[in-house]
């Protein structure tokens, strides 16, 4: 039986990194069943690239938009995930240019209880006039202007080698991450007591791993090229650390400011 898919983009106010990303989405070899933007406050630029893409992409595209009031990721993805139809979703950055296999690689992999997540390769600060005078959404291996080259290979027999884990991996990444819908409206979706940047991912990660969730490296597979960027304000990190060893060492499921709320009844 067909999985019915979501992709989720999470962005906020960077209108030229959200079009390649898009453009990356229409070059799909295999496209999800729904595209959705989940959008932390950005303004008028941003949707006018949305509409942009409408009728480019081939499946339904949607903006999920909420006010900005600062970084509150966790809020617009359970937003998102509460509004999709689809049961498999899968989450990539807005500033994360997908490899044309990308969305065929995650569904290729998909397994009931299991999550995946893949790598990225960085595109270089000094690349990025470049790369978007040329609107490049194409690399490989020998292409100019990233780092971490090799997680470029796309050789999907290797990963067959990568085995499932109930431990959480350090290479869990919210920007390149998949799982089942009903996994995690089981453990209340993200956590909204964290906000500004850091952990929102691996705080949820945690609790589907306590829920009895299992994660699955995608290497060789599932490939995005992430823009640079500045990095954003750590000034919650240590608050937003603390709650995720919460979960951890309570063996925590549930989180009380979560998705439930967002459900229809």
């Amino acid at each position: 039986m067909k999985i019915k898919s979501a992709l989720v983009i999470s962005t906020y106010n960077w209108p030229e990194a959200l079009s390649l990303v898009l453009k990356s989405v229409v070059n799909q070899s295999v496209k999800p069943d729904q595209v959705l933007i989940a959008d932390d406050g950005s303004g008028e630029k941003t949707k006018a690239v949305i509409e942009q893409y409408k009728n480019q992409i081939g499946v339904p595209l949607e903006h999920i938009w909420h006010e900005d009031k600062g970084f509150r990721k966790g809020k617009v993805l359970n937003k998102a995930i509460a509004h999709t139809y689809a049961d498999y979703i899968i989450e990539v950055d807005g500033d994360c240019i997908m490899h044309r296999d990308f969305v065929k690689d995650h569904l290729s992999r998909a397994k009931k209880g299991v999550f995946l997540y893949g790598s990225r390769v960085n595109i270089q600060k000094d690349y990025l006039e470049t790369l978007f005078r040329k609107q490049k959404i194409h690399f490989n291996l020998f292409s100019k202007g990233i780092k971490k080259r090799t997680r470029a290979l796309r050789i999907p027999l290797f990963g067959h080698f990568f085995k499932s884990s109930p431990i959480l991996s350090n290479k869990v990444r919210g920007c390149n991450i998949s799982f089942w819908k009903e996994d995690v409206v089981k453990v209340n979706g993200y956590n909204e007591s964290i906000e500004g940047w850091g952990r929102e991912d691996s705080e949820l990660i945690v609790r589907i791993l306590n829920n009895g969730g299992v994660g699955r490296r995608l290497r060789y597979q599932g490939i995005v090229y992430h823009i640079w960027h500045q990095e954003k304000s750590r000034s919650r990190l240590e608050e937003n650390d603390e709650i995720q060893k919460l979960a951890q060492q309570k063996n925590l499921v549930w989180c009380e400011d979560g998705i439930d709320k967002y459900l229809k009844k």
